[in-house]
C-alpha cells in the first residue's frame, strides 16, 4: 500500500507540472496584430462595464468608434449571459478604432488609467466580478512596453495597479443592443448614475482630448 501511495505521489506530482507548464504557455503566447484598415488602427482594453468604457472612448478626439465585447477568455463565442457568471474567463472589454495620425496608442492608455479607478481589482465601481477586472491587452513589443513604462510611473506614485496585462488574442463583438448604450439610452438608471458621472469625472482630468460633440 504504501508503494502503491508513492507512485501515485509521483503522478500526481507529474501531472501538476504539466499543468503548470499548460498555463505558463498560454499566459506567454504571442499576440494577434490586427492590421491596419483604411489608416484606422485598434487598441483593446478592458474596464469595467463596457457601456461605460464605450462612451468614454467615443468621447477622445481621434477615436473613430468603441465597439463593446468580450476578450481574455477561454472559450468562443461568448454571450453576456455566460460571461456573467465569471466562468468563461472573458472580461467586458472594448475595441477602439481610431486615427494614430490624431491620437496615439500611449495616448489612449493614458486615458485608460485616467478614466478608472486604478486600484480597484476586479470590478469598477459598483460593477465587481472577474467579467469586469481590469485588462490591458497588447499587440506587439511596442504596445507592451508603453503599458509598461506607465504602469512603472503609476506604482513610482504610489498606486497598486489592478489592471492585468496580456497578449491580445480575439474579441469578441458584443450583442448588438449593447452598442453605443450609453448614446441611446441617455436616461437610463445605470447609464445616469453611473456613465455620465464617469465620464465627466474623466473629462475633467483631460478636457484637452474631449470631442466637443461629446461635452455633457
Amino acid at each position: 500500500m504504501k508503494m502503491l501511495s508513492f507512485f501515485m505521489m509521483i503522478l500526481l506530482a507529474s501531472t501538476c507540472a504539466d499543468s503548470g507548464k499548460e498555463t505558463e504557455q498560454a499566459v506567454n503566447t504571442n499576440p494577434i496584430e490586427v492590421p491596419s484598415q483604411n489608416g484606422m488602427q485598434r487598441a483593446y482594453f478592458a474596464s469595467g462595464c463596457f457601456w461605460c468604457v464605450e462612451e468614454i472612448y467615443e468621447g477622445v478626439k481621434g477615436v473613430n468608434e468603441s465597439i463593446s465585447g468580450y476578450s481574455g477568455g477561454h472559450t468562443e463565442n461568448p454571450t453576456y449571459e455566460d460571461s456573467n457568471t465569471g466562468r468563461t474567463g472573458h472580461a467586458e472589454a472594448n475595441e477602439i478604432i481610431y486615427d494614430p495620425e490624431v491620437v496615439s496608442f500611449k495616448t489612449l492608455v493614458d486615458v485608460y488609467f485616467a478614466s478608472q479607478n486604478i486600484e480597484q481589482a476586479n470590478g469598477q465601481g459598483p460593477d465587481n466580478g472577474s467579467q469586469y477586472r481590469s485588462i490591458i491587452f497588447y499587440q506587439n513589443d511596442n504596445e507592451k512596453k508603453i503599458v509598461e513604462a506607465k504602469i512603472t510611473a503609476l506604482t513610482k506614485e504610489g498606486y497598486d495597479v489592478a489592471a492585468e496585462v496580456k497578449p491580445f488574442q480575439k474579441f469578441w463583438k458584443a450583442e448588438g443592443y449593447h452598442q453605443d448604450y450609453a448614446k441611446l439610452h441617455p436616461t437610463q438608471g445605470y447609464i445616469r448614475g453611473v456613465s455620465i458621472p464617469r465620464f465627466k469625472k474623466f473629462a475633467t482630468k483631460m478636457p484637452q482630448l474631449i470631442k466637443e460633440s461629446a461635452k455633457h
